[in-house]
C-alpha cells in the first residue's frame, strides 16, 4: 500500500495528514475551515485517495496559514506515498462540468512543481474563505507534491461551482496519474530513469 503520515508544525499551524493512494475515497477532515473541509472531502472522494486531516491554525487572524499549510502537508504526504514513482501512469487530466461551469485540469507527476491558474471569482469570499486563497492552496500542493498542474475554468458563473470543479478536476486527474500501469510496474515513466521529488 502506498501510504504516508506527516505532521507539519509551525508557529502558525499544526497540520497532521495521513493518506492512502490505493484507498477508496474515505475521508475524515477537520481544518477549522468549513468550506476547505468540504473541498478536501471532494478531493478524497473523487480521487479514491483515503485522506485524514487534522488542522489547528491561527484562524483568529485569517484562514491563510491554515489553508496553505494544509496543502503543503497533503502534498508532502502525497510525494512520500508515491515513493520512487515506479509504475505510475504519471499524467492525468479531467474535464469537469458542474451545472453552468466547466473546468479543465491537467497534471504531470514530474517532480517539477508548477502551477498554471486560469480561474477567477466574482466575489471575495465563500463561507469562511477568501476566494484568493484557492490559488494559494493549489500552488502549495503542487510545490510539495512535485506536480506540474494546470487548472483552467473555461466558463462559469457560480463561485461555489467554480471552486468545486477545480478540486474535483484535481481529484480525477490524480486518480488517473497515480494508477499503476501493469505493463511497466518496475520502471519509472521517464527516459531519465527518475522522477525526482521535491
Amino acid at each position: 500500500m502506498r501510504t504516508a503520515t506527516i505532521e507539519r508544525v509551525t508557529g502558525e499551524t499544526q497540520i497532521a495528514v495521513t493518506l492512502n493512494l490505493d484507498g477508496s475515497g474515505v475521508y475524515d477532515v477537520a481544518t477549522g475551515i468549513g468550506f476547505l473541509d468540504h473541498m478536501l472531502e471532494q478531493l478524497s472522494r473523487h480521487s479514491l485517495i483515503d485522506l485524514h486531516v487534522r488542522g489547528l491554525g491561527d484562524l483568529h487572524i485569517d484562514a491563510h496559514h491554515t489553508t496553505e499549510d494544509s496543502a503543503l502537508a497533503i502534498g508532502t504526504a502525497f510525494a512520500q506515498a508515491l515513493g520512487d514513482r515506479k509504475g505510475i501512469t504519471r499524467y492525468g487530466d479531467a474535464l469537469i462540468p458542474m451545472d453552468e461551469t466547466l473546468t479543465r485540469v491537467a497534471l504531470d507527476i514530474s517532480g517539477r512543481p508548477y502551477l498554471v491558474w486560469r480561474t477567477s471569482f466574482s466575489q471575495p469570499r465563500l463561507g469562511d474563505m477568501d476566494t484568493e486563497l484557492f490559488k494559494e492552496w493549489f500552488a502549495a500542493f503542487a510545490q510539495t507534491a512535485g506536480v506540474t498542474l494546470h487548472i483552467e475554468t473555461l466558463y462559469g458563473v457560480n463561485n461555489h461551482h467554480i471552486v468545486e470543479s477545480c478540486f474535483k478536476g484535481l481529484a480525477r486527474a490524480l486518480r488517473a496519474a497515480v494508477t499503476l500501469d501493469p505493463r511497466k510496474l518496475d520502471a519509472v515513466p521517464s527516459t531519465k530513469g527518475t522522477l525526482g521529488g521535491v
